[in-house]
C-alpha cells in the first residue's frame, strides 16, 4: 500500500466531516483539479483507506435513547469458542460494537435499545447465546458527552 501523503490526509479529514461533498469542492478545498482529486478517493476507496460512507442517524428519532456498555466474562476460552461468540453477536442487531478485550473481562459491547425492558431481554438473550459466559456487568449511559468515528490523520 502506497503511504498516505499529505493532500492524502486532507482530502480523509474533509471527507471524514462530509462525505457527501462534491468532487468539485473537495478539489477546490484540497488545492486540486477535479480529476487528480477524483483519482485519489477512487484509490483511496480501492486501497481501503476508506471504508465505505454513511448517514449518520440522530437515535432519538428511531426512540433508541438507552445506550449500554457491557462487559462480558467467558468461562472457558478458545479459538472456537471466541469464533463462535463473535458470530453470535455480529448477528444481533442492537449490538453497534463488540470488541474482545484484555483485561478482567473478554468482551466489551455497545447496543443501543429503545428502553431499560429491552436491554434487559437484550442481555438474558445474550447470556443463553453465547457459549461459556461466566458474568456480565453492565453500563447504562446518562449523557453523551462525545461520539465520533472520525479519526485523526496527522496532517
Amino acid at each position: 500500500m502506497r503511504k498516505l501523503d499529505r493532500t492524502d490526509r486532507m482530502i480523509l479529514d474533509i471527507l471524514q466531516k462530509d462525505g457527501r461533498l462534491a468532487i468539485s469542492e473537495l478539489a477546490s478545498k484540497v488545492n486540486l483539479s477535479t480529476t487528480p482529486c477524483s483519482e485519489r478517493v477512487k484509490r483511496l476507496e480501492r486501497d481501503g483507506v476508506i471504508m465505505g460512507y454513511y448517514a449518520r442517524l440522530n437515535p432519538e428519532h428511531l426512540e433508541r435513547n438507552l445506550l449500554v456498555f457491557l462487559e462480558i466474562k467467558l468461562s472457558a476460552k478458545s479459538g472456537d469458542v471466541f469464533d463462535q461468540v463473535a458470530k453470535n453477536l455480529s448477528a444481533v442487531p442492537e449490538v453497534l460494537e463488540c470488541h474482545l478485550i484484555s483485561g478482567e473481562f473478554d468482551y466489551l459491547v455497545k447496543a443501543r435499545l429503545k428502553e431499560m425492558s429491552a436491554y434487559r431481554r437484550l442481555l438474558g438473550d445474550l447470556l443463553k447465546m453465547l457459549p461459556s459466559s461466566a458474568s456480565s456487568h453492565s453500563y447504562i449511559v446518562m449523557e453523551e458527552i462525545k461520539e465520533t468515528l472520525n479519526l485523526d490523520v496527522g496532517m
